[in-house]
């Protein structure tokens, strides 16, 4: 079994990809087995992924409006992931806030060092290589680098290299979550309630919002690692774009299913807050990335929540006609361990709210 020391004295995944000593990489980031399903894969579910088009939800036309929000709340309920096209953010600022992902990967280890932590989840600015030790094997690490930045009560952090990035990167925040909350606005009417239910309920509008750069360079032997193991997401959304490289799969009745976007389009999923605001009806989704051996994957990931001291429960016009699912709980405490499960075999933290009587 590997030291826990082990991350703290790997310089990053990135340059051990790119070293001499990588074609046969340390034993530590063996976290594939046979029984993980790396074959399991249902190609051909990957069309069927829902294609939400941001424009119809936003649509004045009624009936275009609610046909959006019916498809809305069906892609909650049957996938837990879809797609949004037509969305409004400029292809511009998606490309330079992957532009920036990049270049702040190659910024030298030395620059980089200044955002490194290891034992801290929560820090205003993290960089790190792999992902904490949070699976069966405590010390198994991940073929991933990334950089991950955290905004609360509207107070933003983001860093300060390379050169442009915080401007782009607030900007970027700043249409991610006007995204995250018109879709919200539509799932909350899906749900039967009205549209700024969730929004008021979780005070989303001064909530958490974790951005994070992520980086899974090639690997030598892709059937032995993973970028990162199957876990469920905290918060209410989760978008992402990415380079054009797969890697991102969803577990879809049993299957992984790999999430091939459209251009120009987000990926979006949803997480564990939706699901008890949902009372159940929105699950939190198993999904995981996998590597290969010859190209980067770069992606962008926004992650959107409640606000940090918000006791948060089912959505109370649920409960004018359905018993609730999950007790109430106040979401800042609730993170971190939701961030320690990175595995179907492990209990969700989740599960410790449901009610079972």
């Amino acid at each position: 079994m590997a030291s826990g020391c082990h991350v703290a004295n790997i310089s990053s995944v990135k340059s051990l990809s790119e070293s001499n000593a990588a074609a046969l990489i340390p034993s530590y980031y063996h976290t594939l087995t046979d029984s993980d399903g790396h074959d399991d894969v249902a190609h051909e579910l990957a069309a069927l992924i829902p294609i939400i088009d941001f424009s119809h939800l936003t649509s004045t036309d009624p009936q275009i409006h609610a046909t959006a929000v019916r498809q809305l709340g069906q892609a909650c309920q049957d996938w837990g992931f879809f797609i949004v096209t037509n969305h409004g953010v400029s292809e511009n600022l998606m490309k330079d806030i992957m532009e920036k992902c990049l270049e702040f990967h190659n910024l030298p280890l030395e620059e980089k060092k200044e955002f490194f932590s290891v034992h801290n989840p929560l820090p205003a600015i993290k960089y790190t290589t792999s992902a904490p030790p949070r699976s069966i094997g405590e010390n198994d690490l991940y073929w991933i680098d990334y950089l991950q930045f955290y905004n609360y009560h509207n107070q933003c952090n983001f860093p300060n290299k390379p050169p442009g990035v915080r401007e782009t990167a607030m900007e970027y925040s700043k249409e991610m979550r006007g995204v995250a909350r018109t879709l919200l606005e539509g799932i909350s009417e899906s749900l039967g309630l009205k549209p700024d239910d969730i929004i008021e309920h979780s005070g989303f509008d001064y909530g958490y919002q974790k951005m994070q750069f992520n980086l899974y360079p090639p690997c030598p032997q892709p059937d032995l690692v993973q970028g990162l193991p199957p876990h469920c997401d905290n918060g209410f959304l989760n978008i992402l774009i990415q380079n054009g490289i797969s890697g991102l799969q969803v577990k879809h009745d049993g299957k992984w299913v790999n999430v091939n976007p459209l251009p120009n389009s987000l990926v979006v999923n949803t997480g564990d807050e939706l699901e008890v605001l949902s009372n159940g009806k929105y699950k939190s989704i198993w999904h995981r990335a996998v590597v290969n051996e010859k190209e980067t994957r770069v992606s962008v990931l926004a992650v959107h929540g409640p606000q940090v001291d918000k006791e948060i429960g089912p959505a109370p016009g649920l409960l004018e006609k359905e018993k609730p699912l999950f007790k109430r709980y106040k979401y800042g405490d609730f993170v971190p361990f939701q961030l320690k499960v990175m595995s179907p075999e492990m209990p969700r933290p989740l599960d410790s709210l449901r009610i079972t009587n």
